[in-house]
């Protein structure tokens, strides 16, 4: 694959951390923050920052559990899943979105930066990437499949860029009522877009995982393009 990538150390208040960058081999492009499942920047992360480096974009993947330990990534087995949800659980939303900023900054001192920052969350980096949006700190925000949302609808309103989110209908974790709860309140919102995915599960995106779909992460890697496209 035609792209370049490194690990980065970004400098925070309680110190540094590391952010996965990949590079295409354009060497300029728009940008997209690239935000963890509750896996961290495992191999599949990577992989996916390097696909997307591939269509064309600057990407960064900060590593948001620093400070629970050096770049963890885990597996889907078990094991990873129990450390996964402990990690989760111990992160502290506020400090993971100031993390995000300044890999966005990061990302802007970027010399081939071209265009706008989105950024594109899965699982837990999904509902991250809501916050993004509302926070105001990208120009697009995608979101694969991100639990609790559906509980995060008071900062609907402070939604003010497109917004594109993925669901799949077979969902372990995220019911289609939470999908249709949140359908509902943006309703009037024709900056958001919301797809549903028939037959697919939490995770289809990842070919790491059991519950990965094909043709949903075909369909959804697409669809992506084409937002991107249309509204980056």
């Amino acid at each position: 694959m035609s792209v370049t990538t490194q690990w980065i150390e970004i400098d925070s208040a309680e110190g540094k951390f590391g952010a996965y960058l990949a590079i295409p081999h354009t060497q300029k492009g728009p940008g997209i923050v690239l935000i963890q499942e509750i896996f961290g920047v495992n191999e599949h992360i990577r992989s996916v920052a390097e696909q997307y480096a591939a269509d064309g974009y600057l990407v960064i993947a900060p590593d948001l559990f620093w400070r629970s330990g050096h770049r963890i990534e885990l597996t889907y087995d078990e094991a990873g899943w129990k450390r996964a949800v402990e990690l989760m659980n111990a992160t502290d939303v506020g400090k993971a979105q100031k993390d995000i900023e300044l890999a966005i900054d990061a990302l802007k001192a970027q010399p081939g930066l071209d265009g706008g920052i989105a950024s594109i969350g899965y699982c837990f980096g999904g509902l991250l990437s809501y916050h993004t949006a509302a926070n105001g700190l990208v120009d697009v925000a995608i979101a694969y499949y991100g639990g609790g949302i559906q509980n995060q609808l008071d900062r609907a309103d402070e939604i003010e860029v497109p917004l594109l989110m993925h669901f799949g209908e077979q969902d372990s974790h995220i019911p289609l009522e939470a999908v249709e709860k949140i359908a509902e309140r943006f309703d009037n919102n024709d900056n958001v877009e919301i797809v549903v995915y028939p037959e697919a599960e939490h995770g289809f995106n990842c070919s790491h995982r059991d519950s990965y779909n094909q043709r949903a992460a075909a369909e959804a890697h697409g669809n992506t393009l084409i937002f991107l496209g249309m509204e980056l």
